[in-house]
């Protein structure tokens, strides 16, 4: 269930009223007129059935709902409604699998901000990552992994193909692009520090790693768990269930393939440097191919239900 706050002029209450009436996935419906000071105008709730979400929402945005005041959507984590029971009961499709692309479009404009924040996680992630190396520790490999917060603008990128956002799909090749490079270069400078202190050898880049030689050999089994894990990914955030990101991070090696970069960087080592930036490539290719192909997919399935709530909501019609 989700919970709808609309602010809008008084001139388009009762327009609002008259969508929201008259479906039959929306349950608790309130308007308190005048409640509104800025814009001014009228307050509007509503609780509704989440497979519905896409279609109201795209109906007040045609109204410009939007544009004029403003439109929020609540998950409702826990609630008890026998109306709001039987609202789930009549929307076709499940609420879990159901696709909020207003939530899913919001979330990824959030995550692919190029800010200290993300900078900081990255670049963080990507230096224990070529400790993780030198060490040829996997539990710290691991650790890396999780800590790098590079796979949401990853995600972004499927979003703004499959919604055409090109506007997001800039931002989100600018946040990958930028966030990497700041990461390697401070990794760099670290790597030359540790270097010259004598921490960092030519062996213990360039030698024998059995625990973390994955990281600069990508293979076609590279690619498959980067597909694989794009999708699981992608379906965490789209679902109203997010479960299963933490296994997403540590499925693939971007994080530690930028820290190899680094190192080889640091040693002089160019055979380092290019595996582990086919490793990169190989991993956010793979992710971004994978979420693509599963919001496309989720569009088109959720496209049909939209279509079959049409149907269920004409039907009464026809017959009164």
């Amino acid at each position: 269930m989700l919970h709808l706050r609309i602010l809008a002029p008084a001139t388009m209450t009762d327009e609002i009223l008259e969508v929201l009436e008259t479906d039959d996935a929306v349950t608790g419906l309130v308007a308190v007129r005048g409640a509104a000071l800025r814009p001014p105008g009228d307050l509007i709730t509503a609780q509704i059935a989440r497979e519905a979400a896409n279609d109201l929402v795209q109906k007040l945005r045609d109204m410009r709902v939007h544009q004029e005041g403003s439109l929020e959507i609540e998950q409702v984590r826990t609630w008890l409604s026998r109306s709001g029971f039987e609202a789930e009961v009549r929307t076709p499709g499940s609420s879990t699998d159901a696709v909020v692309w207003a939530e899913v479009a919001q979330r990824a404009y959030e995550e692919t901000e190029l800010n200290w924040t993300y900078l900081s996680f990255l670049t963080l992630a990507t230096v224990i990552a070529s400790i993780a190396i030198v060490t040829d520790s996997q539990i710290l490999t691991v650790g890396a992994m999780v800590l790098g917060p590079e796979f949401g603008p990853i995600a972004a990128l499927g979003v703004a193909l499959v919604r055409r956002r090109f506007v997001l799909l800039r931002l989100a090749l600018r946040t990958l692009v930028l966030g990497f490079v700041t990461a390697i270069g401070i990794t760099i400078v670290a790597a030359l520090i540790g270097r010259a202190l004598g921490w960092i050898t030519l062996a213990q880049v360039t030698g024998p790693r059995p625990a973390t030689q994955f990281i600069y050999a990508p293979d076609k089994w590279s690619f498959i768990v980067a597909v694989v894990a794009g999708a699981a990914g992608v379906l965490s955030i789209t679902s109203a269930k997010s479960v299963g990101l933490a296994g997403v991070f540590i499925s693939v090696t971007t994080v530690p393939a930028a820290g190899n970069i680094a190192l080889g960087v640091a040693i002089a080592d160019g055979a380092t440097v290019w595996g582990s930036t086919a490793q990169l490539l190989v991993n956010i290719i793979g992710m971004a191919v994978a979420g693509w192909l599963t919001l496309s997919l989720q569009q088109m399935l959720w496209s049909r239900v939209s279509v079959r709530r049409a149907k269920h909501l004409t039907i009464p019609r026809r017959m009164l």
